[in-house]
């Protein structure tokens, strides 16, 4: 049975498509280009970050740990979900103001606005995206990073453990070094090794300064790794004591030595970037009474409230970056690219300092993650607002 549609009403579904059609192509066309700068977004943003972070940490495992390198690369890799979630926000933002500064500068957005498209609509795509990606943000938050960075510390606490021995080695000399409060180096401990065969150190002898005032010498026939150390095999420890003048010798079957077990424990402590929000908060919960420093307690609180902030962080950033974005028309140059460096530049030296403020406890921990997010979403809208009704 075919229905009797009248021709006015069939006239009205047709503009009523047609405009739906449009309102279809303009979103796709704003998306591509807000997509295809915000790839290059993340690109940037996650190369700079391990350019100025993480490979820094890569070397220094390297040189002062003895971490192989195919084993510190693995470490940073598995490090890189977090740093690709802190990039999210600061790409959106990118891709934002770069977007919207080119379509201004080529008269675009005026000719849609001509056309009856208000800012409002311009922007809801963005909006949309940045919603999306927010989401992305705390998923992956919940879900991979925990993971990664237990995965990554677990890597390096074994890593320690083996001391990287090189087989088929000889005649190797290994240090380990201390770091004192001026910043300078001292020898802590150092370890020659006469030859390593088969992951078997031959004629280990090792010299002891991590003690003030005593030297401790281990001399021993053959040696081995393991996650507590290094074990000797039949050979002899040599105490000496500078005040006393006293010397002391014992020979030992097999004994182990913990060096380097200062570092694993601090890679053991726990981290609030290994757990999930309901795990965080029981942990939160449960060691409430337990930490005897408060600051590191409030440090807890802090990222339990940061777990919800810094995903809506990228909202408020696109917030701000929409009106400052749009150029007066007397205006000829890009400014995106200035205006993205500023307001990430705002947001994080607000970050550093709530953050600071909330670790001292002059502020409460949910302020302290809240209040950059805060202080940008009002002077966002009111630019939003402003922008949106002097447009011309």
């Amino acid at each position: 049975m075919e229905l009797n549609i009248p021709q006015e009403a069939q006239i009205h579904l047709e503009k009523i498509k047609e405009q739906t059609d449009k309102i279809s192509i303009l979103d796709k066309y704003i998306m591509r280009q807000v997509i295809e700068i915000f790839i290059m977004g993340i690109v940037i943003f996650t190369s700079i970050i391990f350019a100025s972070d993480t490979f820094i940490t890569l070397i220094k495992q390297i040189t002062l740990y003895g971490i192989p390198f195919n084993v510190a690369l693995m470490i940073v890799l598995l490090n890189l979900p977090q740093v690709i979630v802190m990039a999210i926000p600061m790409s959106v933002l990118f891709s934002t103001v770069m977007t919207l500064n080119k379509l201004s500068l080529s008269s675009e957005i005026t000719v849609m606005r001509a056309c009856g498209i208000g800012l409002n609509r311009i922007a809801k795509p963005i909006f949309i995206f940045a919603a999306v990606m927010s989401l992305f943000t705390f998923i992956v938050n919940e879900t991979v990073v925990p993971i990664t960075n237990s995965q990554s510390k677990t890597l390096a606490v074994w890593a320690l453990g083996q001391k990287n021995i090189p087989n088929g080695k000889q005649n190797f000399t290994f240090k380990e070094t201390n770091t004192s409060p001026e910043g300078g180096n001292s020898i802590k401990r150092l370890f020659f090794v006469q030859r390593c065969e088969d992951n078997i150190l031959k004629n280990v002898t090792v010299v002891d300064f991590s003690e003030k005032d005593t030297l401790k010498v281990i001399q021993s026939q053959t040696g081995k790794t393991s996650p507590d150390g290094w074990k000797f095999i039949k050979g002899a420890a040599y105490t000496v004591t500078k005040k006393e003048n006293i010397l002391n010798s014992v020979w030992f079957a097999q004994t182990t030595a913990d060096f380097g077990m200062d570092v694993k424990d601090k890679l053991t402590e726990d981290e609030a970037t290994q757990y999930n929000v309901v795990a965080l908060w029981k942990y939160v919960e449960n060691n409430s009474k337990k930490h005897h420093d408060p600051k590191i307690h409030s440090l807890f609180k802090i990222e339990l409230h940061n777990k919800f902030a810094f995903p809506f962080t990228t909202m408020v950033l696109v917030l701000l970056g929409v009106p400052l974005a749009i150029t007066p028309p007397r205006v000829r140059y890009n400014r995106g690219f200035l205006f993205s460096i500023l307001i990430i530049f705002l947001y994080y030296l607000l970050r550093a300092l709530s953050i600071s403020l909330g670790e001292e406890m002059k502020i409460t921990p949910f302020l302290a993650a809240w209040i950059p997010n805060v202080i940008l979403f009002i002077l966002g809208s009111i630019l939003y607002y402003r922008k949106v009704y002097t447009i011309t």
